[in-house]
């Protein structure tokens, strides 16, 4: 599968990221996706083919790809074993198109069984004995609920701090410190530039706001795959890799 922090090996050993939605490895950077319009266009397909996944009575599912597959693995409701469903890549085509071929495919199959048998349920098990079953451990498609700091990654950059800092009792004097030491080289009294300073300053402002009265995010996901969740009925985007 996919890691958004996969290493590739490289003459020069250095950490090369892969997008998460189509999979790609030029000018990436250290992003997770290489643009807005290709993890929307993912999120847009696996969306368009909702349909299957909730036919199929899914509780939890997860999409993955690698270099020669895309993966799909489904948890229904009701059961303990997960139905996973493989499709070879193609070699001009992205995720997000092979995925919404096989969902049609599938769509297809559980049609031509739904006007056989007139039963839904029964098309719907047909589908489910065409996938790979296996061992897999629930945790692998049933995530735990992951908890983020509302403190934006910028906001520690400019600073200077770890998402680690944020849980040191010293918190507001690492801050102070930090705040201090960039001042005296931005600060345009002492030569330094106007913008710089105004963003560090804001950056202090928001962190010592946020020591104060701390904040965290709560979600359910992946760092390295899409997450279905079927309670809500919805894709859930891999999660960011600085959780804490």
């Amino acid at each position: 599968m996919i890691k958004a922090t996969a290493l590739i090996p490289h003459e020069h050993k250095r950490i090369r990221y892969r997008c998460l939605s189509c999979g790609t490895t030029e000018n990436m950077g250290r992003r997770r996706y290489c643009s807005v319009e290709c993890r929307q266009k993912l999120r847009l397909r696996l969306d368009a083919r909702m349909g299957l996944v909730e036919v199929l009575n899914t509780r939890c599912g997860t999409f993955s790809f690698s270099e020669t597959l895309i993966m799909m693995d489904i948890l229904p409701y009701g059961s303990s074993e997960i139905f996973s469903f493989l499709y070879p890549r193609s070699p001009d085509k992205k995720p997000a198109d092979d995925f919404s071929r096989m969902a049609d495919i599938l769509g297809e199959r559980w049609w031509a069984e739904k006007r056989r048998t007139n039963k839904r349920f029964l098309a719907s098990q047909h589908v489910l004995e065409q996938a790979v079953r296996n061992y897999k451990p629930l945790t692998s498609v049933k995530p735990i609920i992951t908890t983020f700091s509302s403190v934006k990654k910028t906001t520690l950059l400019i600073l200077n701090l770890e998402r680690a800092d944020l849980f040191s009792p010293a918190l507001k004097q690492l801050i102070k410190n930090s705040f201090r030491q960039q001042a005296k080289v931005h600060h345009p009294d002492v030569g330094g530039d106007s913008e710089i300073f105004r963003k560090l300053h804001q950056a202090y402002e928001d962190m010592i706001s946020w020591s104060r009265n701390p904040t965290f995010i709560r979600r359910r996901g992946f760092p390295d795959k899409w997450f279905y969740d079927g309670d809500k009925k919805k894709w859930v985007q891999p999660l960011p890799e600085a959780t804490i």
